[in-house]
């Protein structure tokens, strides 16, 4: 297990002792390789963060890999061995292991690699420090660019030159960003080199899909309180180029009231209340997204009252609207209209298309039952069966 002063991933996190992640390990390891633990999933768990996806590392080529997985009898499956990761599937379960690299060329959105055997190598292609760290299968970290210091901090610094990083992927720009919520701790603050670095590379920004975007500004939007890392987007330009029209001065006001009512973060409501032109298109959402956008922005600011909202649509979309209209008016919603919200959602109207015929028929017969359902919900929802029946044309 090494020297007891090295630091160690914490006994109880779970790929450390899955069995399928060892066996997979082992695979690599019988050719005389050594393999990794490698990224997101030693952060977080040094973190103490709940697991995160498994990714694997060695300095053994793609074909070796896959050559000993078949020698194992465990299935191989080169997902995208021409940039050097290969899938081993162990229980059920895939794991990603990756060949050292090294970037030869890259363009800004993609690069060109060779293979490495070289452990720093690999680590000097990455992103962050702190996402630059390597644990053994029995869990003793690897730290070959000095990363576990930042990360103790929680501090979010660009591996080496941030401005070359940048340029090798303008994508780091929103994964810094998405970092600074997620990890950074806002006493640490941001690096001044880092931010004038993002400042000066804004021209790539319009080079990223909307695809990547989408992606990266729906993870910062989930993360606990995206406000100060959008406050720092907006101060280097980033936010105006991505979203152009957006402002994110509701934002810290949003996620008060969210905490202050018990309530998880949406982060479609953030997106409305951060604003921007043709949002649908510049993330690429999905329809059922792009549509519940629309309700958003349509009664996040004018429409019916709350309870007509909530049956009609929902809670979430009524809730998310409550937010809204809280934000307009600087004024988080009470508790108790959220209790209004459930019960109209809740609500089920008390009268049929069959307790109307046969005095009403065909289009007559919808707009009755329309015309009741309205005195119904107007009336706070209260009004019986008798007393619409009573009512009727």
């Amino acid at each position: 297990m090494g020297d007891t002063n090295e630091p160690m991933i914490p006994f109880g996190t779970r790929w450390l002792h899955d069995e399928d992640a060892q066996r997979v390990c082992r695979v690599v390891q019988g050719g005389g390789h050594p393999i990794y633990f490698v990224g997101g999933c030693v952060r977080d768990a040094l973190l103490g963060l709940p697991d995160s996806d498994v990714d694997l590392s060695t300095e053994a080529t793609p074909e070796t890999v896959m050559a000993l997985a078949k020698a194992a009898g465990v299935k191989a499956v080169p997902t995208g061995i021409d940039h050097g990761t290969v899938t081993l599937v162990s229980g059920g379960k895939p794991f990603e292991i990756t060949t050292f690299r090294r970037d030869v060329e890259t363009d800004g959105r993609r690069a060109v690699v060779a293979f490495s055997t070289d452990i720093v190598d690999d680590a000097r292609r990455r992103d962050f420090t702190m996402n630059a760290l390597y644990a053994t299968p029995e869990g003793r970290v690897i730290d070959p660019l000095g990363g576990l210091p930042d990360l103790r901090a929680r501090r979010l610094r660009f591996i080496e030159d941030a401005g070359q990083r940048i340029r090798e992927d303008y994508l780091r720009t929103l994964r810094y960003f998405r970092f600074m919520a997620w990890y950074g701790d806002p006493e640490v603050g941001p690096e001044p080199e880092a931010l004038d670095a993002i400042a000066s590379n804004l021209d790539g920004l319009e080079t990223l899909s909307a695809e990547r975007v989408g992606q990266e500004f729906k993870k910062l939007l989930r993360a606990p309180d995206p406000a100060p890392a959008l406050a720092m987007m907006r101060q280097t330009g980033a936010l105006p180029v991505l979203l152009p029209g957006s402002d994110d001065r509701w934002i810290s006001m949003l996620v008060h009231f969210e905490q202050g009512l018990g309530l998880d973060p949406d982060w479609l409501v953030r997106l409305v209340a951060l604003g921007g032109e043709t949002l649908a298109d510049r993330l690429r959402l999905s329809k059922a997204e792009a549509k519940h956008l629309t309700l958003l922005q349509e009664q996040g600011f004018a429409g019916p009252p709350l309870p007509e909202l909530a049956y009609r649509h929902g809670a979430e979309v009524a809730i998310g609207v409550a937010l809204l209209r809280g934000c307009m008016a600087e004024h988080m919603p009470e508790t108790a209209v959220l209790e209004t919200i459930e019960a109209a959602a809740a609500a089920r109207f008390p009268v049929t298309a069959k307790d109307l015929m046969p005095a009403f028929k065909g289009p007559a017969l919808g707009q009755e039952l329309a015309r009741l359902e309205q005195l119904w919900v107007n009336s706070g929802f209260t009004l019986t069966r008798a007393h619409l029946l009573a009512r009727r044309s």
